[in-house]
């Protein structure tokens, strides 16, 4: 069952790899960076809606529950990738000569879950829980992004499906946690 299950993943793989065009590759390339001018100005977003909605002292600690939520969620991926040792697609020999790898080098040698794929779905999951509703629009904005980066992942050939699925489902899990800790922090603060 497993067995079939990472056949699978590598068939996936090398389909949703295979789709990238050279004229594409820079853009999946600049979507899957951490700070860039799609971050930049997202984060700002984010920073002064939350400034318009919660006033400064609670920005200030929902910037340290954010900090501390994207920390539990890149040294988890680590925990998982040295204890798992699933190997990157640029180390697997049944996909490494058949694969397209737009990054200059493959990173580290293992890569399961995806770090990026995570971090960035647990910050879309965490502001969902915290602002829903009366941000539609900045919810759906951060939703197709964390989406994006996880699709990229796979494009410039550094991670499996189940390599991005996996961080998008710790990723929704952490961010609804530490939205849920920072409100109750929120009301111990105010009793």
């Amino acid at each position: 069952m497993l067995e079939e299950l990472i056949h699978l993943d590598k068939e996936a793989f090398l389909y949703l790899n295979g789709l990238g065009t050279a004229s594409w590759d820079g853009f999946w390339m600049y979507l899957s960076k951490k700070i860039s001018f799609i971050t930049i100005p997202l984060y700002f977003l984010l920073l002064t809606v939350s400034y318009k909605s919660l006033g400064l002292k609670k920005t200030g600690i929902l910037l340290i529950a954010i900090a501390l939520m994207i920390t539990c969620t890149d040294q988890l991926a680590n925990f998982f990738k040295y204890g798992v040792k699933r190997l990157r697609p640029c180390y697997d020999q049944e996909v490494m000569d058949i694969m397209r790898l737009v990054k200059g080098y493959c990173g580290g040698k293992f890569g399961y879950f995806s770090a990026h794929a995570a971090s960035t779905m647990a910050v879309a999951s965490f502001f969902c829980v915290l602002f829903g509703a009366k941000q539609k629009l900045l919810i759906g904005l951060l939703f197709v992004w964390a989406l994006l980066v996880g699709y990229s992942r796979i494009y410039i050939g550094v991670h499996f499906p189940l390599d991005v699925l996996t961080g998008i489902g710790i990723g929704l899990l952490l961010g609804w946690l530490y939205a849920k800790l920072y409100i109750f922090a929120l009301l111990k603060i105010k009793s």
